[in-house]
């Protein structure tokens, strides 16, 4: 089961928002502070049902949902106080996020395993500056894996023929559902 959550539309922002707009997004919906919270809210809610088993769950975002993926696994998430895989997310996946906010410079340790994917032609967030951050979270001690898609753009995973007419996307595109389904079997399963 999967569960898609609109942290947009019921807060009037229903196409989400322009490329390039980062520093003028509104506080109701930042992925720093706002977004985390719906995440967990999330969880609690598919928790609470008796056809989920709540130990197996995991947290997936793309861009800048992505972002709201890598505060949300951080040990030091607004809306879960001392998170551990038993109490949060069991692992969490972040495709093409973008690196530089606040909410995760400086000191970062993500408390369950967190696959980061990102491509190494992204025109919208720097490749670089997530490279840096994942060295930076695995020497603090985070259970992070970072894959660079050589030639892949943001959003390579788009199903159009404009993305897709790119060899490098149609390659990560592959290569990241393969990786996405075995990261999640691999931390989702055997914890009843």
């Amino acid at each position: 089961m999967a569960l898609l959550v609109d942290s947009f539309g019921p807060r009037g922002y229903p196409k989400g928002f322009p490329r390039g707009s980062y520093e003028n997004r509104p506080d109701a919906v930042s992925e720093q502070t706002v977004r985390p919270l719906d995440a967990y809210g999330a969880l609690r809610y598919l928790r609470g049902r008796r056809d989920i088993d709540g130990d197996r769950i995991g947290v997936q975002g793309w861009s800048n949902g992505g972002m709201t993926v890598l505060v949300t696994i951080s040990d030091h998430s607004p809306g879960i106080r001392q998170p551990t895989p038993e109490t949060g997310f069991r692992a969490a996946l972040a495709e093409y996020p973008g690196c530089g906010m606040d909410a995760i410079k400086g000191h970062y340790h993500s408390y369950a395993p967190l696959l980061m994917m990102i491509a190494s032609a992204d025109e919208e967030v720097s490749p670089k500056v997530c490279e840096a951050f994942a060295s930076r979270a695995k020497d603090g001690g985070s259970k992070l894996e970072s894959v660079v898609f050589e030639g892949a753009e943001h959003n390579f995973d788009d199903p159009g023929k404009a993305k897709q007419s790119n060899p490098a996307n149609r390659h990560a595109t592959e290569e990241a559902m393969r990786r996405a389904e075995r990261f999640f079997k691999v931390h989702l399963s055997g914890h009843r």
